[in-house]
């Protein structure tokens, strides 16, 4: 089996997430962090033979770096990582999934009452301004005709603040405010469909993919008072 780009970088943006992770067998790789508060899954072109676990996620990913064009044969305890050659080869044990930090169920995302569409270069300016500020709160809310991100210290009212609007919808004469996290931010540089309910979680879904992400909201969010 060889693992494409798409699928690496996948990995990549898992191993923020979670330093561990169980895989399947089939092509549905998932994830969820430690605190359990961002899920994520998503559909990839492989199709993995057995499920196994992955201790250290960052390692395993620098094994596959240390060769050209890696090929994984699978074992029951572990897999090899060869190059195209065949002449070097990594033999990689994998750790019980029983010890790992892994989803169960899968969530039902209750009803969203606001929608609203998060573009690369909109992200990544969210992003570029969290860490410029140093502030780790995006403050999510209603402004005329559309919704406006702000990225700000929710308990300073004077903290410098960064602003961006995006087009979106939400039910008329209610106001919201809802507070996410930028360390929970850790989606791949796609456009995003965002939906966020007022239970406070928020389903992020893929335009170019079917990656998805579930990130809980800050319970200082509000909506409707």
């Amino acid at each position: 089996m060889e693992l494409n780009d798409t699928t690496i970088n996948i990995l990549k943006n898992y191993a923020t997430i979670n330093p561990n992770i169980v895989i399947n067998e089939g092509s549905m790789l998932k994830t969820i962090s430690v605190a359990r508060n961002v899920l994520s899954s998503t559909e990839v072109d492989e199709q993995f033979p057995q499920t196994f676990g992955i201790y250290d996620l960052n390692e395993f990913l620098g094994v596959l770096s240390l060769v050209d064009q890696p090929r994984l044969k699978f074992e029951k305890d572990y897999v090899v990582v060869g190059d195209s050659t065949g002449r070097s080869s990594v033999k990689y044990f994998f750790s019980d999934p029983e010890m790992l930090t892994s989803p169960g169920k899968d969530i039902n995302m209750p009803n969203a009452e606001v929608k609203f569409t998060l573009d690369t270069d909109t992200l990544s300016k969210v992003k570029r301004a969290a860490a410029a500020l140093g502030h780790e709160e995006i403050s999510i809310r209603p402004t005329t005709g559309a919704i406006v991100l702000s990225v700000l210290d929710s308990k300073d009212a004077t903290s410098n603040a960064f602003s961006i609007e995006v087009e979106g919808n939400y039910p008329e004469d209610v106001d919201f405010n809802f507070i996410l996290n930028v360390s929970n931010l850790k989606v791949v540089n796609e456009d995003f469909e965002v939906e966020i309910s007022s239970k406070l979680i928020s389903h992020f879904t893929s335009k170019q993919s079917t990656t998805e992400y579930y990130i809980a909201l800050e319970k200082s969010s509000t909506y409707g008072a």
